[in-house]
């Protein structure tokens, strides 16, 4: 499959959704202008470091455990277009709500070499929703 340079340039470039690229053991190596926005950190303080720049302190090992898993494997049950909602962290430290994709990237034998995930942050969203399951928790209480 071969796509044009100028789509290809379009799409990594973009700066509505996080793009990011990791390697076998979890370094990032491409972190978009999206990445840049939502999380924080410019592309030269992400690209080399570990996920867990971005990963909440308490979730990491479940994270680490899955991660390996997908690499030895070389599946994940998140990769045929389910979205995965997990919280994640910003460079201030705030912990932000995301929602991604994972696709593997595979060497010429197609053994697993790392993975591209596209985040999109949907804070928001799920702020609103939270204050409505309240709201709806509330009512129900007062009848």
């Amino acid at each position: 499959m071969s796509a044009p340079r100028r789509l290809i340039d379009a799409l990594l470039g973009t700066s509505s959704d996080a793009i990011i690229a990791t390697d076998l053991e979890g370094l990032v190596s491409f972190w978009n202008p999206g990445a840049v926005r939502i999380f924080g950190f410019a592309e030269s303080e992400a690209v080399g470091q570990s996920l867990d720049l971005i990963i909440p302190e308490n979730l990491r090992a479940r994270h680490w455990d899955g991660y390996h898993r997908v690499m030895k494997t070389g599946e994940s049950r998140y990769g045929h277009g389910d979205l995965l909602s997990v919280p994640a962290l910003t460079k201030d430290g705030r912990r932000i709500s995301v929602e991604f994709t994972i696709s593997m990237i595979r060497d010429g034998g197609s053994s697993p070499i790392g993975t591209i995930a596209i985040l999109r942050d949907v804070t928001k969203a799920f702020e609103e929703k939270m204050k409505l399951r309240r709201r709806l928790a509330d009512v129900a209480r007062d009848k």
